[in-house]
């Protein structure tokens, strides 16, 4: 079996970390995406709690037999991603395991704490992000192992998405329409229904 490790914040996640999961599921990348929320302790601004964004993954991807989440980054908190991938490649034992990751992500991937061992024991699935120079971003990189997805995603982010439900606009052509109803129930992203014009 093909699994792909598909890490981020998820704060919130929309619409686009799905196509991607089925996309690559449906085109035979992958025979299972599993989507791995950060932690809590995570640095990034604005990132609400590990409870809230793993809940609304498995919303998201309800009653998909292909598309899983996984608490292993939120229950052991600073992990590295080499350390997330030898977890699953000891739980998937006879898997292959692949890591999901945008072009934005691969330009610091030398910074990465044993990032020579991720390349040299896993493969990566590498979308395009923004206008990134793909071709310059894998100079010098070993590239054996990086597989490279013509399909463009669009940019969409989850920084944008919150600006949008902070501002009160409407989100339902950007995030399931169930997860914006557990944004609303739980008050997140200072999110007000009373704002939204829903079209």
């Amino acid at each position: 079996m093909k699994i792909g490790i598909f890490g981020g914040s998820f704060n919130p996640p929309h619409k686009i970390h799905k196509e991607i999961g089925m996309y690559l599921v449906n085109s035979k990348y992958l025979d299972k995406v599993i989507y791995v929320p950060t932690g809590d302790k995570y640095e990034k601004k604005d990132l609400i709690s590990s409870n809230s964004r793993i809940e609304m993954l498995k919303i998201m991807i309800k009653n998909n037999n292909y598309l899983e989440v996984s608490d292993y980054e939120i229950k052991n908190n600073l992990v590295y991603t080499y350390q997330t991938l030898d977890y699953f490649k000891n739980k998937y034992k006879d898997s292959e395991i692949y890591f999901i990751c945008g072009s934005d992500n691969l330009r610091e991937f030398k910074t990465w704490k044993k990032f020579n061992y991720i390349l040299n024991n896993y493969r990566l699935i590498v979308f395009k992000r923004n206008d990134d120079n793909i071709e310059k971003i894998l100079e010098n990189l070993n590239i054996k192992n990086i597989i490279v997805i013509d399909k463009v995603f669009g940019n969409l982010s989850s920084t944008y998405i919150r600006k949008e439900l902070e501002e009160g606009k409407n989100v339902l052509n950007l995030v399931d329409n169930e997860v914006v109803e557990y944004i609303e129930n739980n008050k997140l992203y200072n999110f007000s229904r009373k704002k939204v014009v829903v079209i």
